[in-house]
Order: C-alpha cells, then sequence, then structure tokens
C-alpha cells in the first residue's frame, strides 16, 4: 500500500509537471496500474466537486484521504482449514456442554485463542473472532469503573460448577472473593451453597489473605439476607451478624437484579470457572477439584493484567494488606442440631442417616454440621465424628458403635448394615477366620477398642500367626500378639522332617501362650 506523501507526488507530477502516467511510473517505482487508479479517484472527485453547487465535507475527504487497499474479499493466509476446523470443533464442545446445562464452563473466544497457541498455532485474537463473529452475534455490556481505596472493599459471590466427582456428575459450588481494588481472586469449592458453607468460605478467606476488609459486598443470597423489609431494606441473617460481629467488617446488599453493583466479583466468578473448568471437568474427589481450583487462582494472581495498569493482583494485594483489620482466631463455623437416636443407634439429617454408639438409643444428641463433617455430641462431650455426606437416603455406619449390641446378639453380625459399610480389610478378616465364630470376631473388635488398638495391629497378629501355623489361628493367639511389644518370631523353617516341623510350630505356639 502506498503512502499519502507517494499519493501526493503522483497527483503533483501528473497535473502541476505534466508528467505521463508511465514516467510517474517509472519515477516512483510504483506500477503503472496504480498510478493511474489513484489518478481516477481524483479526478471523479474533482469533478463532482465541480458540479456540486456548495462545498461537499464527503468530496473534500475523498480527495485527500488516505491510500488503503479494499481488504473485504481478501483472504486470510495464516487461518487455514487446520485451525478452522479446532475452532469449530471447540464451538461445537461449546454447543454440547450448553445442552448438559455446563453452558457456565463453555470456552470464551480468548480461551480459543490460548488453546490455539498451546497447540503450536501463530494465529491473532482479531482472526479468531473475526471468524467466531460470522456465526455468533452479540452485544457487549458496558461498565462503569470505580475508585476505591486499599483495604476497603471486597466482594463475594456463589457460581454453579458441574463437575465429574469419581464418576459421577455433581452440581457444587464454587465461593468466590474478589477485592475491589487489586482484583485478587480466591475460590473454594463447596457441596452446598449453605450456612456453614458460607461461614467457612470466609474463616479461609481471612485467613488466606492475613486481614479482614472494611466492607464485604453481597447480593440478595439467602444465606446472608433473613427476608426483605419494604421495598429496599433488607435483614441480614443471624449467621451473617455474627459474623461479622466476630471479624469486625460492615457489610451492604446490591439492589435486586443489579450484579453491576459487584462486577469485579460477578465476572471472577465466570472467568475463574472458565480458566479451571472448562477444558478439564473430571476429577476423581473434590480435594482434587479444589487443588485445580486452587492453581487456576495462583496462576491469574500472578500474571501482569491489564485492568489492573499493569500490575500483578498478587502486588496489588500486598498493598492492601497493609490497611486490613488483623485476623482473630478461627471461627467456629459449625451449626448446631439436635437429633432423637432411633432404634437402629443412628440419627438423621439431611435425609442420611449415621451412627452413634448404641447406648444412646432414645436419648437427644447434639450435632454441630460443617461443610464436609457432623461432629456428634451428648451431655456436652464429643462422642463420635462422621464425615458429612451428601447422597440421599444413605446409611453411614461405624461398625465399633455397635460392638455391645453384637456381644449380646453376635449371630446378626454377618447380615448387618454394621459389617457391610466396614472397611474392606475387617470384612475380609472376618469371612476369612471368623465366619463360623462371629461371638469371638465381636470380642476381638472390643478388646482392640478397649486397649486403643488400630484395626492394622489385629491384621499384623494375624499375618505372624499365619508364618507359623495357618490353620489354627483362634482369638486368644491374635490377642496375646497384640499384647507383645516389636517382639519378632522366626517364620517356620522349611524342613524335610515333618514331625520336626509340627514339633517347632507347637513349642512356638506353647511359647505365644505362655508369654500371654
Amino acid at each position: 500500500m502506498i503512502s499519502m506523501n507517494t499519493k501526493q507526488k503522483i497527483i503533483l507530477h501528473k497535473y502541476r509537471d505534466g508528467y505521463s502516467e508511465r514516467r510517474i511510473a517509472r519515477e516512483l517505482k510504483i506500477n503503472r496500474e496504480t498510478v493511474r487508479r489513484y489518478l481516477a479517484e481524483y479526478d471523479r472527485a474533482r469533478e463532482n466537486q465541480t458540479n456540486s453547487s456548495e462545498p461537499d465535507e464527503a468530496l473534500i475527504d475523498e480527495i485527500v484521504k488516505i491510500p488503503k487497499y479494499d481488504s473485504s474479499n481478501r483472504g486470510n493466509k495464516k487461518f487455514i482449514n487446520e485451525i478452522s476446523q479446532e475452532v469449530d470443533r471447540l464451538l461445537q464442545a461449546n454447543e454440547e456442554k450448553r445442552s448438559r446445562g455446563l453452558h457456565k464452563q463453555v470456552m470464551k473466544k480468548i480461551d480459543i485463542l490460548e488453546h490455539l497457541h498451546e497447540l503450536g498455532y501463530d494465529i491473532g485474537y482479531t482472526t479468531v473472532c473475526n471468524h467466531i463473529n460470522r456465526k455468533l452475534d452479540r452485544r457487549d455490556e458496558a461498565f462503569i469503573r470505580q475508585v476505591y481505596n486499599p483495604g476497603d472493599v471486597c466482594e463475594f459471590d456463589w457460581g454453579e460448577v458441574k463437575l465429574e466427582i469419581g464418576g459421577k456428575l455433581q452440581i457444587l459450588y464454587m465461593a468466590v472473593f474478589t477485592p475491589a481494588l487489586s482484583n485478587y481472586r480466591y475460590a473454594i469449592l463447596f457441596h452446598r451453597q449453605d450456612t456453614a458453607s458460607f461461614l467457612q468460605a470466609h474463616v479461609l478467606f481471612f485467613e488466606h489473605v492475613g486481614g479482614v476488609f472494611k466492607t464485604m459486598v453481597y447480593d440478595n443470597m439467602r444465606v446472608a439476607i433473613r427476608k426483605f423489609v419494604g421495598p429496599s431494606e433488607k435483614q441480614p441473617t443471624e449467621a451473617l451478624l455474627k459474623l461479622s460481629t466476630y471479624y469486625q467488617f460492615h457489610f451492604r446488599f446490591c439492589n435486586v437484579a443489579s450484579g453491576n453493583e459487584k462486577g469485579h466479583v460477578e465476572r471472577s466468578v465466570e472467568f475463574v470457572r472458565r480458566k479451571a473448568f472448562s477444558n478439564y471437568d473430571r476429577f476423581p474427589t473434590l480435594e482434587a477439584a479444589n487443588d485445580r481450583l486452587s492453581g487456576t487462582c495462583n496462576r491469574i494472581n500472578t500474571r501482569f493484567n491489564r485492568d489492573n495498569r499493569g500490575k500483578r493482583s498478587i502486588d496489588l494485594l500486598e498493598v492492601e494488606r497493609k490497611q486490613l483489620a488483623p485476623v482473630p482466631p478461627s471461627f467456629d463455623c459449625g451449626q448446631m442440631e439436635q437429633c432423637k437416636v432411633d432404634k437402629y443407634s443412628v440419627i438423621t439429617y439431611a435425609t442420611n442417616r449415621y451412627s452413634v454408639p448404641d447406648h444412646l438409643v432414645g436419648k437427644m444428641v447434639d450435632i454441630k454440621v460443617y461443610p464436609e463433617e457432623l461432629h456428634c455430641y451428648y451431655e456436652n462431650r464429643k462422642i463420635c465424628r462422621h464425615e458429612r455426606q451428601y447422597t440421599r437416603q444413605g446409611w453411614y455406619i461405624n461398625l465399633d458403635h455397635y460392638l455391645y449390641t453384637l456381644k449380646r446378639k453376635p449371630g446378626a453380625l454377618s447380615g448387618s448394615q454394621a459389617l457391610a459399610s466396614a472397611p474392606d480389610k475387617v470384612k475380609h478378616i472376618f469371612s476369612e477366620y471368623f465366619a463360623d465364630t462371629p461371638k469371638d470376631f465381636v470380642d476381638l473388635l472390643i478388646f482392640l477398642q478397649d486397649h486403643d488398638y488400630g484395626f492394622d495391629r489385629a491384621i499384623e497378629a494375624i499375618n505372624r500367626l499365619k508364618q507359623i501355623s495357618v490353620r489354627d489361628i483362634s482369638l486368644d493367639k491374635i490377642k496375646a500378639l497384640c499384647m507383645q511389644k516389636n517382639e519378632v518370631y522366626a517364620p517356620v523353617l522349611n524342613d524335610d522332617d515333618q514331625i520336626l516341623q509340627q514339633s517347632r510350630a507347637q513349642l512356638e505356639e506353647l511359647s505365644l501362650l505362655l508369654n500371654y
């Protein structure tokens, strides 16, 4: 493309100096067709201006406009078929996610660009956008930038995430915090969007950043607003009042349907969810998903951001930390409930049943509900702890809670829910050595419990007995070995003399019993 200076020389050489088109092309070293085209454009504009009775700004612009090529019909040399096919594949994957209800985890244009760069394609963002825009038509929303002081405002919001955990598609809830000044992102996944998770998220965030912001901003979420009073006033929940009193922060709520009033975290939910899970949404456990989420936030916070005037969010957070209030000892976010122990010695919480010691049948027990645990209390004393489950109508039984009932009814053990819920190693030992003597197995469990031994100690004793005599493993011998202090017994030697082998085995058994 020629410059404005070259266009000016073409016109002057033609109309002031009287040069021919051939001479102009030769002296300026450009194609004669190019010279002819610009002279023709100039002649048409001058002719139209002469025929016009008044000066026309459009005609004047046409005469003096900067030369440019018409690229509307020009093909893109970099956007090769392989790139086009990959972009179309990703757009199709987005449509499939929308059909599965994962519309909040689709890849955006910038994610598609980053994916193409990872594959080694040298392509620009505008080129990718132009290709996608030919299929999509959307109007971007405008935002008004605000000015904040360090440590002043932090915004909180929930975001829904659908992930495959342990082979099962689950709906999880992502708690996201974003300080308004630094635009720092902190996020963590929970099974429920309930009060316990709301409180736990705040405890973890304040400990993570090492301080408390002056004001927290929320939308109209149920865990924060108890009820609406009048057209605009909102009454906070008791949990939020306790939390704000303990950590000494102010809070305010957005107006209804006004997510732009907390635009930092509103965008952060979508942004963090997309960066963490748009390209990978299958995990063995919730902990693994949270590890990926944490790594994504760290990566986002440590890169230079145009929205932060070219600074990193983690560096701006250091500026905010100087203005934060100190963090008090961790707030106990457990929610107290009361449950009655039924005839199966279980309590029911959120449709799931959890066992408690069998001497509490018919009693009322207190449970403290945490996002991932349930703590059970009777008369202000902790009696047991369970991992909180999020299934429906499940039974979560601890075999040790039924030992004294099973001591009176040992025949009920083999077909019991308690044994079915026990670890595989416990069920294996029962079926292998105690299937015909369930009373002895119950006595073994009571013995281990009374002496505060783990079941692995019994397994170790059984393995040592198997080295001596595989056929004769009894309760008394297991107890004897469990009571021994780091004493090692040599295995039976391979001796051709069967009588000698049997004599050695009997001697070992007698020695064990004498030591016991």
